[in-house]
């Protein structure tokens, strides 16, 4: 069984993982400040195998002595999300890009990192047209353009990795996030249900919180088939668009009013569906439904 070392791991996909990990026998060290919940792995702290440091990832001398004592990295700590980064640009350098050149420096040989990045650095995508991994990345915001660099020092400077550009996610978590589009619209709509939808034609992406965690382990297991490579990681049925996303859920909750409002944008421009053939033709396929996610 590995040593896995995860930053971010009491976030939204972190303390999933972490949980996934030590029923699989391994043997995690999670890295977190624990700004947000206090509480997403109160359920772990009774296991042997697992750890919990509360510090920042950005001190150097922190990072190189646990990197040392791990076999496997996964550095999910992070400003997600544009509007957040906006808010905190320094601490979104320091922390989406600053962490992974520190990274970057003291990784040795032995260490297989699993970067986790976004394809919202795809932007815009052409009307008619799949994004692939061989195309143009065109980040729109700070947060995609911390996330794009990552990735590139990544695959740079690291001997044994694998990236993945993960669509939006959505599903219940140990640590819950009302701002993702699923679970924004699913809790708008038990909260008021109401939805008032702007530039609805807007296509995304989704995924599961799950299959995230389940891409993850996949990835550990068949590492040598998969290294050194970039994939998309989505659900290929869940290409849609906002009304669509809108309308299923609809479709479990009758009484959801939809309003589309004609004059106004959409201060997210994303917009794009995404092919995810590759990491499919490796042998892993995202299973979860959106219907099951709402």
């Amino acid at each position: 069984m590995s040593k896995i070392l995860i930053t971010g791991g009491a976030g939204y996909i972190g303390s999933m993982l972490c949980t996934k990990l030590l029923q699989e026998g391994h043997s995690v060290t999670a890295v977190d400040l624990l700004k947000y919940d206090k509480g997403s792995l109160n359920h772990l702290y009774f296991n042997k195998k697992f750890k919990l440091i509360c510090d920042d990832i950005r001190k150097v001398s922190l990072m190189k002595k646990l990197i040392r004592q791990h076999d496997i990295i996964i550095p999910l700590a992070a400003l997600v999300g544009a509007p957040l980064c906006e808010k905190f640009k320094k601490d979104a350098l320091s922390t989406n890009l600053g962490s992974i050149k520190t990274l970057c420096k003291l990784a040795t040989k032995k260490n297989k990192i699993i970067y986790l990045t976004t394809n919202s650095g795809y932007g815009i995508g052409e009307k008619n047209k799949y994004c692939d991994e061989n195309s143009p990345l065109k980040p729109i915001s700070l947060y995609g353009r911390t996330k794009c660099d990552g990735e590139d020092l990544v695959k740079s400077k690291i001997k044994n990795f694998v990236c993945f550009r993960l669509a939006t996610v959505f599903g219940h978590s140990y640590r819950m996030r009302s701002d993702l589009l699923v679970n924004n619209f699913v809790y708008t709509t038990v909260k008021k249900k109401k939805l008032t939808l702007f530039e609805p034609h807007f296509r995304r992406n989704f995924i599961h919180v799950r299959d995230v965690v389940n891409a993850i382990i996949f990835t550990m297991k068949n590492f040598n088939k998969m290294k050194n490579n970039v994939y998309n990681l989505g659900l290929s049925s869940a290409n849609i668009s906002k009304i669509m996303l809108a309308k299923k859920i609809k479709n479990q909750y009758k009484k959801l009013q939809i309003k589309i409002v004609k004059n106004r944008k959409d201060p997210d421009k994303r917009d794009y569906f995404v092919s995810n053939k590759k990491i499919e033709k490796k042998g892993f396929k995202a299973k979860i439904s959106l219907e099951e996610g709402i």
